[in-house]
C-alpha cells in the first residue's frame, strides 16, 4: 500500500488532494469569474463545433468530424474554462471534505450551465453569419440530435455523453503530458460526436445554430429536448464516473472534514 497514514495508495491520496484542493477553487469562485469561465467554456466548445462542421461538409464522416470536435475540448483545458458535466468529482470531493457546501455546488453548475449556452449562441450566431454555404449540414446535424423515436436510446446516449466528458476530464487531469491530453480530447470528441451522443450544452450549440440558419425546430421542441437530456447527462457524470471515485477516497475525505487531517499535511502526504 501507499506511504501515508491511511493505508491507500499514493495515488488514490494524490487524487483526494488535487480534487478537493482544485474543486474548493472552483466553488470560491466569485460571480464575476464563474461568469466569465462559463462563458469561454460555450465560446472554446464552439470552436470544437466549427471544426466539426467543417469536416463534417468536407468529408461527411462523423468519426472524423468527431475527432475534429476534439479541438473544442482540448480549448476547454488549455484555457481553464468551464463545461458543464465536465468535471463532477472536484467540487464534490471538496463538499465532501468539508471545503464548501452543497448551495455553492448548486451555484457553480447552474451558473457554468446558462453562461455555457450564452457563450455558444453568440459564438454560433456569427459562425451562421459567417457561413451560410454550411447551414445544410449544420441543420442536418441538429436534426440527428432531435429525431429520435426512442426515450431509452435518448436516455442512454445522454448517460454515456455525460459519463464520457466526465472521465475525459479525469484522463486529462491525470497526466502532465501535452500529446497525451490532446489525444484523449479527439478521443473523446470521437466517442461523443461519432456515436451521436447526447450532451445538453454542446448539442445545443449545434441545434441553436440550425435554428438560426432557418431549420424547422420551435424552441419548446428544443425546450423538451433539452429537459430529457440534461438530468441524464448529469446522472451519467455522477453515477457512472464520479460515485465510485469518492467512495474509493472517502476515507480521506472524511478525515479532512473532521479535522483529523489538514489538507496541508494531505497535499504532503500525497507529494510523498
Amino acid at each position: 500500500m501507499g506511504s501515508s497514514d491511511f493505508d491507500i495508495e499514493d495515488e488514490l491520496l494524490q487524487e483526494a488532494a488535487t480534487t478537493v484542493i482544485e474543486g474548493s477553487e472552483r466553488l470560491n469562485r466569485t460571480w464575476t469569474e464563474l461568469i466569465v469561465t462559463g462563458l469561454f467554456g460555450g465560446i472554446d466548445v464552439g470552436l470544437g463545433i466549427l471544426a466539426m462542421i467543417l469536416v463534417k461538409q468536407a468529408t461527411d464522416s462523423d468519426i472524423l468530424a468527431g475527432m475534429a470536435f476534439g479541438v473544442g475540448l482540448l480549448a476547454l483545458k488549455l484555457a481553464h474554462s468551464e463545461l458543464f458535466t465536465e468535471e463532477f468529482l472536484l467540487p464534490i470531493n471538496a463538499v465532501i471534505a468539508g471545503q464548501g457546501t452543497w448551495l455553492q455546488i448548486l451555484r457553480l453548475w447552474s451558473v457554468s450551465l446558462v453562461t455555457n449556452l450564452l457563450g455558444g449562441l453568440v459564438f454560433v450566431w456569427i459562425m451562421v453569419l459567417g457561413l451560410p454555404d454550411y447551414h445544410r449540414t449544420i441543420i442536418e446535424s441538429a436534426a440527428s440530435y432531435l429525431d429520435h423515436s426512442s426515450i431509452i436510446v435518448m436516455i442512454a446516449l445522454a448517460m454515456l455523453a455525460g459519463a464520457t466528458i466526465t472521465l475525459s476530464t479525469r484522463m486529462q487531469q491525470g497526466t502532465q503530458n501535452d500529446v497525451v491530453a490532446a489525444l484523449t480530447c479527439m478521443i473523446s470528441g470521437l466517442l461523443v460526436i461519432g456515436l451521436g451522443m447526447l450532451h445538453g450544452a454542446l448539442n445545443a450549440m449545434v441545434i441553436f445554430a440550425a435554428m438560426l440558419a432557418g431549420a424547422d425546430i420551435s424552441v419548446l421542441d428544443f425546450l423538451g429536448w433539452f429537459a430529457l437530456v440534461i438530468p441524464f447527462n448529469m446522472l451519467g457524470g455522477l453515477c457512472i464516473i464520479t460515485l465510485p471515485r469518492v467512495i474509493r477516497t472517502h476515507r480521506v475525505l472524511k478525515a479532512v472534514r473532521t479535522g483529523e487531517l489538514s489538507l496541508e499535511k494531505l497535499e504532503h502526504q500525497a507529494m510523498g
